[in-house]
């Protein structure tokens, strides 16, 4: 986020002037309204680093990266010293207090509200505050007057493959967000009608971003449209299936049946009031275990260690243990059977939230979250505080000095988990996630626990524990299977589940029928559950992914091994390597890429498959013929005999 410079004086501007900088749309400065005349190219792109870390000191080195990309030249340092001249003589910085020179970079001051980025996220962030205590009217004010300031692409006349990759995707995405945000407050306050228009241009504009579909068919549902409202859901369903092999989300889904079922409270009216909950309760919210529990005896461990360190610990912060890895490792499944294993420690009781972070619909707002914790901490409904930092305070009192402990299943962010932290040593926390939550061990002191896929003995152990003595009769299949299912746990079940629904089928036959990749996932579909069906445990996590990140994803896929590196990556999607390394960490962050060792990066087979499957879905034969035609002259030219093999 932009953090603004501090003023000089009381009001009193850097200069003297009133210097407006704009990055929302092509880079442009303003002088009391007048437009300076900013050197196009390397000093644009120079400034533009500059501006979107305002008040913080950026690297050299990152500098070079935004004006150069992985290929500066041997003067590229002197030549940033000079642009950086360029650029206080048009701004007129004689004194150097505009850019300010520092031993390892350089870092711009921007007086509070004189950058357009910075306030748009203010009013963002404030209207946000506004729509959490229901005044509509002002949230969708402030939300317009944010999205005013946006003039068209952001940097679009600034020459930076590496800030076009890194930073515009993610003011794009902040942008939608914010329009989604209007569009609901509008929806609050009955203007249905007047957004459908709206919404049916975003939704053509952006196909595969359900919440613009769940606001559409609201819109129309609410305009008497119902008819049009359940059209758009099977348009929209049939487009998910053919572009991701998944169905709908759980909020599209759950809206489509409220519109079946006529569901009262989807006209506009007064919101139903929760009803009354006893106090003084010790909460016991933790969800029924996995049967058929199997291995994992090392993490188990590790998570009692932790809580072991917390009950010695008499004040001071939580310990956090951050459970982390790919979907369908089994994430959830280690962190509730251990929180039943150790619920006898914690008289208190254990409170539970899926934060639904990687859910096909949207995250549970913090707000609701902390809601829920009170009333099951015994605070009656009517007493909740309506702003999220008063009910964090109020969370925070009532777990103090007691022996809780807390599961956050399947966090988003950082930003969803922070507030949910107790104040108190004695509340031991355990999160999971697919992202690295890397904030949270470098800020909040959290421990990382990465779950890999089940040990080959283990795997086994577990499909003897679902098929029973079918396992003994074919040990080869059994193990082949295992590994057809990248030993993950959800895999197994599934391939398990599969098996026992057709008894007369040896296991050989299993392990013929899921020899293709493609049919694999099909046959792993688990009926169409979303929350079982392995393909839709993935579409999830790649739902989340950035557009660049995603098409990597993709065409990794088109790669023959499961082993490959940098130079490869970027060699299949036209990359410079920098930029690959950069998208690869991404990945690696989702938990869709392992880094095994130096430069080299491994995707399991059944990932493998489906980014295989997305790329002949959403890349065009040529696209993929010219991945491919990179991929082999990259080979052909490179001293790693390994990649030739991989060809072979």
């Amino acid at each position: 986020m932009v953090s603004p410079g501090k003023p000089v004086g009381d009001g009193e501007t850097l200069m003297g002037a009133r210097v407006e900088f704009r990055l929302l749309g092509p880079l442009l400065v303003l002088r009391d309204g007048a437009t300076v005349p900013i050197p196009a190219g390397r000093p644009s792109a120079l400034l533009a680093a500059l501006l979107l870390n305002a008040g913080h000191v950026v690297p050299t080195e990152q500098l070079i990266e935004a004006v150069w990309g992985d290929s500066p030249p041997p003067s590229a340092r002197v030549t940033v010293q000079n642009h950086v001249k360029r650029l206080r003589k048009v701004l007129g910085d004689v004194s150097h207090r505009r850019i300010r020179t520092y031993p390892n970079g350089y870092m711009i001051n921007v007086e509070p509200g004189m950058l357009d980025v910075e306030r748009f996220e203010e009013l963002v962030h404030s209207a946000r505050k506004e729509a959490r205590e229901s005044a509509w009217d002002r949230a969708a004010s402030q939300l317009r007057d944010a999205l005013s300031l946006w003039r068209d692409q952001p940097l679009a006349n600034v020459d930076s493959a590496a800030l076009a990759v890194r930073e515009v995707p993610q003011l794009e995405e902040k942008r939608l967000q914010a329009l989604e945000a209007r569009i609901d407050a509008d929806l609050h306050l009955g203007r249905h009608r007047e957004v459908i228009t709206e919404l049916q241009q975003l939704a053509d504009a952006y196909p595969l971003r359900e919440h613009l579909d769940v606001l559409l068919i609201l819109a129309l549902y609410r305009d008497g449209r119902q008819a049009e409202a359940l059209a758009a859901y099977q348009q929209a369903r049939q487009l998910l299936i053919e572009e991701l092999g998944a169905e709908p989300g759980i909020e599209l889904q759950e809206l489509h049946q409220r519109i079946l079922s006529a569901d009262p409270a989807l006209t506009p009216a007064e919101p139903i009031p929760s009803a009354p909950v006893v106090a003084s309760v010790v909460p016991r919210e933790l969800p029924t275990t996995v049967p058929q529990f199997t291995g994992r005896m090392e993490e188990l461990g590790a998570l009692t260690e932790l809580m072991e360190r917390s009950s010695d610990a008499e004040a001071g912060a939580p310990m956090i243990s951050v459970i982390g890895g790919t979907a369908g490792v089994g994430k959830t499944a280690l962190a509730v059977r251990w929180a039943h294993h150790v619920a006898p420690d914690f008289p208190d009781g254990q409170l539970y939230a899926d934060l639904r972070g990687y859910d096909p619909g949207r995250p549970v707002p913090t707000t609701d979250v902390l809601a829920g914790f009170l009333r099951g901490l015994g605070m009656p409904a009517d007493d909740v505080p309506v702003r999220e930092d008063e009910r964090a305070a109020r969370y925070r009192t009532l777990v103090s000095g007691r022996r809780i402990l807390i599961v956050l299943d399947n966090a988003g962010s950082v930003e969803q988990v922070r507030p949910l932290l107790p104040g108190s040593a004695c509340c031991p926390v355990v999160v999971t996630s697919r992202d690295a939550l890397a904030g949270l061990v470098a800020r909040d002191g959290a421990t990382r626990l990465d779950l890999d896929v089940l040990p080959l003995g283990d795997s086994a152990k577990l499909l003897r524990e679902l098929i029973g003595p079918r396992i003994d009769d074919s040990p080869e299949a059994a193990e082949a299977l295992t590994t057809q299912c990248s030993r993950l746990p959800l895999a197994l079940r599934t391939a398990a589940e599969f098996a026992a629904a057709h008894p007369a089928a040896s296991l050989t036959d299993l392990v013929e029928d899921l020899s293709d990749p493609a049919q694999r996932l099909d046959l792993l579909d688990a009926d169409g559950d979303p929350h079982t069906s392995v393909r839709s445990v993935f579409s999830w996590s790649y739902r989340h992914l950035a557009k660049d990140v995603a098409r990597t994803f993709r065409l990794i896929g088109l790669h023959p091994g499961p082993v490959f590196d940098s130079k490869a990556a970027a060699a299949l999607t036209g990359m410079t390597i920098a930029g690959a390394r950069h998208v690869l960490e991404a990945l690696i962050r989702a938990s869709l890429v392992q880094h095994v060792r130096s430069d080299r990066y491994h995707m399991h087979d059944l990932l493998h498959a489906y980014a295989h499957q997305l790329a002949h879905i959403q890349e065009s034969e040529q696209e993929r013929r010219m991945a491919i035609g990179r991929l082999q002259h990259h080979y052909l030219h490179t001293p790693d005999p390994g990649g030739l093999d991989a060809l072979a």
